[in-house]
């Protein structure tokens, strides 16, 4: 918004043509925002968020700046909303792993009360690689180890309590194995532990599908509903009889109270960045895809999911003592 704008909702505002708040909204964006990511730079969310953000700066008038948070098991983003104003210059990616936090953490505020949702913008699509020098060459070679040598066979994912960490937890109790979990703080360091031999499996995001393409890693299953496109020889745990679907949507929020029109101005800019080519093509290199759901969409599947979470985990025996 141009100086002479800025001057003149003030003048209104002060005059008592426009509300203080709606004076605050018409002006903004007035400096640059910051959107703070759950995974290190370098991995498929820091590349695609990256390209979404740079699509919105184009359209929203003002830098959308990456600052990346890695960690307890990528809720450390929502965790910085608490703290920050109200005042859509501090927004945050939202994955899963928040609607879990509150069942096995100790926390003080409320995932669903606590966060302004505005939009969610796409999901990820998961599967369990090995080096390409296993000797596991497929599912079945992984779970007939796992029965002979119980708990020895050690896998990473992207940190406690992500999806990645609890399918797997899941997929071992469906087909009675036990693993020796090993988390790492996003796909970057993950792949490079696979890569470096120290692990024998990962369940990840596929972020890992330059490294399979480029023949270091194998992929031995996938996690959705259907076969990847990118991957159209790996078979889906409900082939592999596994009744397990996961993918993982995620989104953006900001700091609860902030103001309706800006949490507007923010979904719109964001919903043009997602309709973006640019956008769609860095997607596209991890086989994910955009998924749009608006402001209150949004916070109706954050409600759905959050009593969805409770139940898993529950089941895995994770939640916190009363």
């Amino acid at each position: 918004m141009s100086r002479r704008s800025l001057l003149c909702a003030a003048t209104l505002a002060a005059c008592g043509l426009l509300s203080p708040l709606a004076a605050f909204a018409q002006a903004f964006p007035a400096k640059p925002i910051k959107l703070i990511i759950a995974f290190p730079a370098g991995g498929p969310t820091d590349i695609t968020m990256r390209q979404l953000a740079d699509n919105a700066s184009k359209i929203i008038g003002q830098p959308v700046i990456i600052d990346n948070k890695p960690g307890a098991g990528g809720t450390l983003p929502a965790q910085a909303l608490q703290t920050s104003q109200p005042d859509g210059y501090t927004l945050a990616q939202i994955p899963l792993g928040v609607f879990r936090l509150g069942y096995t953490t100790k926390i003080n505020w409320d995932p669903l009360k606590d966060i302004s949702y505005v939009i969610n913008v796409t999901g990820y699509a998961f599967g369990i690689v090995v080096p390409a020098s296993s000797p596991f060459k497929t599912w079945g070679d992984f779970v007939a180890y796992a029965k002979a040598n119980p708990g020895k066979l050690t896998y990473g994912s992207t940190g406690t309590l992500t999806s990645p960490h609890l399918t797997t937890e899941r997929i071992a109790q469906t087909v009675g194995i036990q693993l020796q979990h090993v988390p790492y703080k996003g796909s970057a360091d993950l792949q490079q532990a696979l890569l470096g031999g120290h692990l024998m499996a990962g369940a990840d995001s596929t972020g890992f599908a330059p490294q399979v393409e480029a023949g270091k890693l194998r992929v031995l299953n996938t996690w959705g509903e259907k076969r990847l496109d990118k991957f159209p020889d790996v078979p889906t745990l409900k082939e592999l009889g596994i009744d397990i679907v996961q993918n993982s949507p995620f989104g953006i929020g900001a700091p609860k109270g902030t103001p309706p029109e800006v949490v507007k101005k923010l979904h719109d800019a964001f919903k043009q960045a997602m309709e973006e080519p640019s956008y769609v093509a860095a997607l596209g290199r991890y086989d994910m895809l955009p998924n749009y759901m608006s402001s209150e969409t949004y916070t109706k599947f954050a409600q759905d999911t959050f009593m969805r979470e409770k139940a898993l985990i529950e089941k895995l025996g994770l939640a916190k003592p009363n």
